[in-house]
């Protein structure tokens, strides 16, 4: 203390707070953080960028005259479908008909694809056992199981919910699998010195640690799970529940094109909110808990 009272003297300054000062930046981001506005725009402007592209050169197909407008209308024209669509009843229903189901398949798909990948990381016999066959489930096409589907289930919303759920729970399974696989025996040796062991060992070590690739099996199991859902809307259509499946089937019938083309603007655009907010959000959280850079964007 004798030493350090010396050094402030000597200095003129708290030489001590500032040395600990500067070990606490090592906790800080490595690029400084601007405001919140500043690192909205950087992150928006490369997607607005992008959509503006993609209108250009759908107009300039318009332009070339490769197919008739009532075949492939133009952005402006889909734009305005859109927009009138969204204003009336009909499509917000359909969109909320189709979210419900979503949120319904997932949770489902989400329950049972981590009570199976905690199963087969579990047990060695199970993993012998189950693993080759999750993985088989894995890479079947949805749509291959809607005509066994209907058979069992007739055209019902329980029938296109069977679909989602084993399209979505394989890879959910994985990505624990995958995850739990992949975790350091360095992690799982400190953590049995540390006194985790049996259930505790999974709960406060395994499972933390596979987090990261657990998460990247939600957003695969999500994305076959949408997927799975608009072929089931597609294919079982049922009264009074006109979904954007629906919507979209029939908008193909009556060869409504700027119809069409405005639903699956909305398919597109539910996909990419989701991606973005939900599990966007948690691998920003879950980076930013274990210290990993942030990807370039």
């Amino acid at each position: 203390m004798a030493a350090i009272g010396s050094r402030r003297k000597e200095w003129g300054v708290d030489a001590l707070d500032q040395d600990l000062a500067g070990l606490d930046r090592l906790e800080l981001p490595l690029t400084p953080a601007g405001s919140r506005l500043v690192a909205l725009w950087s992150s928006a402007w490369p997607k607005l960028v992008a959509v503006v592209a993609v209108v250009a050169v759908w107009q300039v197909v318009i332009w070339s005259g490769w197919r008739p407008e009532y075949v492939l209308p133009s952005p402006l024209a889909v734009a305005e479908r859109l927009v009138d669509d969204l204003s009336g009843n009909d499509l917000p229903a359909a969109i909320a008909i189709t979210l419900r189901r979503a949120a319904l398949g997932f949770g489902l798909a989400l329950a049972i694809g981590v009570a199976v990948g905690l199963a087969i990381v579990a047990s060695r016999r199970v993993r012998v056992a189950a693993a080759s066959l999750v993985t088989g489930l894995q890479t079947m096409p949805s749509i291959a199981w809607f005509p066994f589907a209907i058979l069992l289930f007739g055209l019902s919303e329980t029938a296109i919910l069977f679909v989602v759920v084993l399209g979505a729970a394989p890879s959910i399974a994985n990505g624990l699998i995958s995850g739990v696989d992949q975790v350091p025996r360095l992690i799982l040796r400190a953590g049995h010195v540390l006194g985790a062991s049996g259930w505790r060992s999974y709960r406060f070590v395994v499972l933390p640690a596979a987090l990261p690739s657990f998460v990247s099996g939600l957003k695969q199991g999500w994305a076959f799970s949408w997927r799975s859902l608009m072929a089931g809307e597609l294919l079982v259509i049922i009264a009074a529940q006109p979904s954007i499946g629906v919507r979209l089937q029939f908008a193909r019938e009556v060869a409504d094109a700027p119809g069409l083309l405005a639903v699956m603007l909305v398919i597109l655009a539910i996909g990419i909110a989701v991606d973005a907010l939900l599990f966007g959000t948690l691998e920003r959280t879950i980076r930013r808990h274990w210290g990993l850079l942030e990807p370039r964007r």
